[in-house]
């Protein structure tokens, strides 16, 4: 009887563990959104913190976006649901890249033709909440927008190759870019980024100077400019950040576990048994990344991954306008990484950059304490933004 309860011990799935794991971080989860809306009633507010060059523009778009200068006061949600059409787009290695096509409600204020080309946080798409409200906003605002579906990302689109999305590829983004060009021959774009999404903005328009015709502006928002100096605080326990890795890390093995036989089984796979078993025990991001995400193209070490795939070393070749949003109560994203976007704002003049005190990591809600509304202060502050430099862009004597 004890060889046999033996033999079911050591078959017991590997995934069990991780249901487990699921019910106590959604419990602990719960627990800390309401300790964090319950600190931020006790919390003083101010307005954002603006680092920018005393430019004729920035002077016209601070004017012309007063939400940009005025306190933003957290509160203590309905989602909008627009409608796409998904398109698929083949990669050279055999991905297929999709990304959701959102029409115009409205004509835009200045009577152009402009596209939100807008990335998603890390494991996101364009059915996250947060892309959905800012979609369904900017839509009425007269803005076609394209949201890019991370490779992976999405449960219900199995992948065509042993590759998934990573922290700075840009392939899948630029393949959407080019698609709206093509398409929309008379459009003017308009970058926007999330978190990861983001780094891949701000890395794509630096990679190269050709991918910034077209481009009006860019709108980066709570991203952290530089993953090698993130991974030093990755697992520090002030403002929660191991806490969050840990969670990010678990949602991220999911995402890789559901793909496991494209990930795994294909002849064409970098991935070894081996790196199967050490994701099941991986419990942060940068073991995840060492692991796995950084062989899918074929980083030579995590240092190497973190160190390429960072837009640090392209941002500073960003000539459009670009906006860099952050906030300072941002769990992820540490103080010490903001000398970056500040110090890119006293050098360059197309560059502002604003740190609000609260937020969080793309929170900035407004509304009730226990109903916060479904528009955000972020999804205001963009569309504000965009319209100031479309404006500026259309009557610029009249502006200067």
């Amino acid at each position: 009887m004890s060889a046999q309860l033996e033999a079911e011990v050591r078959t017991i799935s590997p995934e069990m563990p991780a249901m487990f794991d699921g019910m106590k971080l959604a419990a602990v989860a719960t627990v800390l959104y309401v300790i964090v809306r319950s600190l931020n009633l006790k919390c003083p507010t101010a307005a954002p913190d603006i680092t920018c060059q005393d430019t004729p523009l920035n002077r016209y778009l601070l004017k012309s976006c007063p939400i940009l200068t005025k306190e933003y006061i957290p509160p203590l949600v309905n989602s909008p649901k627009p409608c796409g059409l998904r398109k698929y787009l083949p990669m050279p290695d055999g991905a297929t890249a999709t990304f959701d096509l959102f029409e115009p409600q409205g004509v835009h204020s200045t009577g152009d033709d402009i596209t939100m080309v807008i990335c998603p946080g890390i494991g996101n798409h364009s059915e996250k909440h947060y892309i959905r409200t800012f979609v369904d906003y900017s839509q009425k605002q007269g803005y076609r927008c394209a949201v890019l579906n991370h490779l992976g990302a999405l449960p219900n689109i199995e992948l065509t190759s042993p590759r998934m999305f990573t922290y700075g590829c840009t392939w899948e983004f630029s393949a959407m870019v080019g698609y709206i060009i093509r398409t929309f021959p008379q459009t003017q774009l308009i970058v926007v980024g999330f978190s990861l999404g983001g780094n891949i903005a701000c890395k794509y328009l630096g990679e190269n100077p050709a991918n910034q015709e077209r481009v009006l502006c860019c709108v980066s928002v709570c991203q952290g400019y530089s993953a090698l100096r993130a991974q030093e605080t990755f697992l520090q326990w002030d403002q929660c950040r191991r806490l969050y890795n840990f969670l990010m890390a678990d949602n991220m093995k999911k995402i890789i576990l559901s793909h496991r036989a494209s990930l795994f089984g294909m002849s064409s796979s970098n991935m070894e048994a081996a790196d199967l078993s050490r994701l099941y025990t991986a419990t942060s991001l940068m073991q995840i990344d060492d692991n796995i995400m950084r062989k899918f193209h074929g980083h030579n070490s995590l240092k190497d991954y973190y160190e390429k795939e960072s837009c640090v070393h392209y941002i500073h070749n960003i000539s459009v306008p670009l906006l860099l949003m952050n906030s300072s109560d941002d769990p992820l994203v540490h103080q010490s990484l903001l000398t970056i976007p500040r110090t890119l704002a006293e050098k360059k003049q197309n560059v502002i950059f604003t740190l609000t005190l609260h937020g969080g990591h793309l929170g900035f809600f407004e509304g009730a304490v226990l109903f916060p509304q479904p528009l955000s202060w972020m999804d205001k502050v963009i569309v504000s933004y965009a319209n100031g430099i479309c404006q500026w862009e259309k009557h610029r004597p009249q502006c200067q």
